[in-house]
């Protein structure tokens, strides 16, 4: 069975940091590109930032360039996003993805709230 499960979301005030980790199993978790993504109150789930299987190729969205890290450690089967600078926008729930396009799976945690205050 597999799973994905978020932790480290909270409560922290407007330009605070914090660390989102996301613990994989159940699958061969380096054949399967990760990511971050987030979904605010009436909003569509949105990317904030992707890495392949590797770790050699990422991605941010604008909103995250320069403020978010993603990272991945295939050892341990874990994915993290380091955020830094937070803004009240940034307040969503936040859900950890893994993906494989051959053959194609996905697969979805179940979130974890972020609150920035302003």
């Amino acid at each position: 069975q597999v799973q994905l499960v978020e932790s480290g979301g909270g409560l922290v005030q407007a330009g605070g940091s914090l660390t989102l980790s996301c613990a994989a199993s159940g699958l061969p978790f380096s054949a399967y590109a990760v990511g971050w993504y987030r979904q605010a109150p009436g909003k569509e789930r949105d990317v904030v930032a992707t890495r392949n299987w590797s770790g050699s190729v990422t991605y941010y969205s604008d909103s995250a360039k320069g403020r978010f890290t993603i990272s991945r450690d295939n050892v341990k089967n874990m994915v993290y996003l380091q955020m830094n600078n937070l803004k009240a926008e940034d307040t969503a729930i936040y859900y950890c993805n893994a993906h494989r396009s051959t053959p194609p799976n996905d697969y979805w945690g179940q979130g974890t709230q972020v609150t920035v205050s302003s």
